[in-house]
């Protein structure tokens, strides 16, 4: 792919090497400006190159029933509000990179296409309304899940945040370049398609997340939301479809971008 290397942060006084630190810096939309006008010449790199868009994201929160058909297919009656879980940076993985799983941990290994919404500006207690003001992007992001290790207790964290399993990018989509309402998500393993949803189909909206969880701890640049996935994932399916040895799982949104992981499944003797 061919891309157009940035220029133009000496205003920052600090180099920057992802969009974290970017995020970062006080006045980083006009940093960025500069850095556009100043745009070096395309040079093309391979999809391998691409790091994770926020390598280090100080909070990844994730949205866990969003979509209608998702939460009936997991038995679930529609919520009243957004049921929230944490993942931590270790779970994150570059966008095309594969996904190692020892084969004592790789009995029930399920995808979850879902939309992250990366904050751009401190936001503590904000309405709904204003709520739109503070993302500085989109990307697209995997909640790769552990199912049997998800479902062993009450809390689902030990399932979703295996080291190096989710993966996000491939990079940062501006909102001005993103029209949420008319989007969809698309989930391939391999070839055959299993989720398929318009991104207008979520209970709680990206606005809505941001204003309920900016009610309980403040959100700060480069924090990331996952906003949950549609109905289709393995382990909903009869019979159930888990990933396996050697299979991809592709994941895109209209106007974000695609991502693909691989699952290799290891045997340590």
């Amino acid at each position: 792919m061919t891309v157009r290397p940035l220029h133009g942060f000496s205003a920052a006084q600090t180099p920057v090497r992802n969009v974290g630190e970017l995020l970062a810096i006080p006045g980083w939309r006009e940093h960025l400006n500069e850095a556009l006008i100043e745009s070096g010449d395309p040079v093309d790199i391979a999809k391998s190159e691409l790091d994770t868009v926020i390598p280090w994201p100080g909070k990844i929160i994730c949205q866990g029933l969003n979509y209608a058909e998702h939460i009936l297919e997991m038995g679930r009656d529609l919520p009243d509000y957004p049921t929230l879980f944490t993942k931590f940076p270790e779970a994150l993985a570059r966008p095309y990179a594969d996904v190692e799983v020892p084969a004592d941990k790789a009995t029930q290994l399920d995808f979850e296409g879902e939309l992250a919404v990366i904050i751009g500006d401190y936001a503590n207690e904000v309405s709904a309304a204003e709520a739109k003001d503070y993302i500085a992007g989109y990307a697209v992001f995997n909640d790769y899940t552990l199912r049997d290790a998800q479902r062993r207790t009450p809390q689902w964290h030990q399932g979703k945040s295996f080291r190096a399993s989710s993966g996000f990018g491939p990079w940062v989509t501006t909102p001005d370049d993103f029209d949420f309402s008319t989007a969809s998500l698309r989930t391939y393993l391999d070839d055959e398609l299993m989720q398929e949803a318009p991104l207008a189909d979520q209970v709680f909206p990206p606005a809505e997340l941001i204003s309920f969880i900016s009610q309980i701890y403040p959100l700060r640049p480069g924090d990331v939301i996952a906003t949950g996935t549609p109905d289709g994932v393995g382990f909903a399916r009869t019979p159930q479809r888990f990933i396996r040895d050697g299979e991809t799982v592709t994941i895109t949104i209209d106007g974000l971008g695609t991502i693909a992981n691989t699952t290799r499944i290891t045997h340590h003797r």
